[in-house]
């Protein structure tokens, strides 16, 4: 079975929420195995919320890491607080280990190659490949992402155009630097789904209305659907195959500029490629309802 980390801003908006019924559904029906969940936006709610919409997904005992410097990113997102209300546990953002540490601990274990699912901002994949060697592994984090990671897939860029912006690249400071580590020094094959192909998949709108998932919706005010950038991501991942998952593939080499977030592609030869879609959206959109839905796996 395919093992999976997944990383999340689990911030301000909803798409990751989605993004994460896709994710939990495909654990429990043996499609993949998460090994963990590193969060790298910090609210206060942040690991108590997610850890709760996971266990009402019905997926336990999985271990979270959260980036503790990412206090940078601003937001108070309802969603979370909600969220967290609704747990009897005491599990705080404290409880959990830092993204980075994490991350090396679950490599490190690995009996076989482990793929990543990145979803949020780029600053613990950059962090883990800055890593030095520890308790968990004689390792570097180039070498060790080199020697346990199959591919990573990441929701970024914004890839129709040269020298395009992206929320998740070009946020901060923070995210501008990490993207440019990134984009520079990742070893392993890296797909990219950026801005562009998700916008206008609008996924999420016919869920019934007693479903903690709309709940979660409704509290970002998007009770009719939202843009499907993270699902479009985590179902392709899913997948395991762009081409499969409907997408075409330009492949070739990407790089950031950290002062500004810009992103670039030099099309050839590369570790990287970025997708199109070869359907009409609403392809997209029924694709991740079905997954999504109220019924599914009832």
């Amino acid at each position: 079975m395919r093992e999976f980390i997944i990383g999340t801003d689990w911030w301000t908006d909803c798409d990751d929420a989605v993004a994460m019924r896709i994710a939990a559904r495909a654990h429990k029906n043996e499609e993949i195995k998460i090994l963990g969940v590193g969060i790298n936006a910090c609210m206060e709610y942040s690991v108590s919320s997610l850890k709760y919409f996971f266990e009402a997904e019905g997926v336990f005992d999985l271990p979270y890491g959260i980036d503790h410097d990412a206090t940078d990113y601003g937001g108070t997102p309802s969603y979370q607080k909600n969220l967290s209300k609704l747990s009897d546990s005491n599990f705080s953002n404290f409880d959990a280990m830092s993204a980075v540490g994490l991350y090396r601990k679950l490599l490190s274990g690995a009996a076989g190659k482990v793929e990543i699912v990145e979803i949020g901002f780029p600053q613990i994949l950059s962090g883990l490949l800055l890593s030095h060697p520890d308790g968990f592994s004689p390792l570097n984090g180039y070498d060790l992402v080199k020697e346990k990671v199959s591919k990573i897939w990441m929701m970024a860029g914004k890839w129709d155009v040269q020298g395009g912006r992206e929320h998740n690249f070009e946020k901060t400071s923070r995210s501008r630097n990490a993207a440019e580590i990134f984009c520079r020094l990742c070893p392993v094959p890296t797909t990219f789904l950026g801005f562009e192909i998700g916008v206008s998949v609008i996924s999420g709108g016919e869920l019934a209305h007693d479903d903690l998932l709309y709940k979660v919706l409704c509290d970002h005010g998007s009770k009719n659907g939202r843009s499907s950038w993270d699902p479009m991501l985590m179902l392709m991942a899913v997948i395991g195959d762009e081409e499969k998952a409907g997408y075409n593939m330009t492949v070739g080499k990407a790089r950031v500029d950290a002062a500004t977030g810009e992103n670039f592609f030099d099309e050839g030869d590369g570790m990287h490629a970025f997708v199109t879609k070869k359907h009409c959206d609403e392809y997209y959109k029924n694709a991740i309802n079905e997954r999504i839905s109220s019924t599914r796996g009832i």
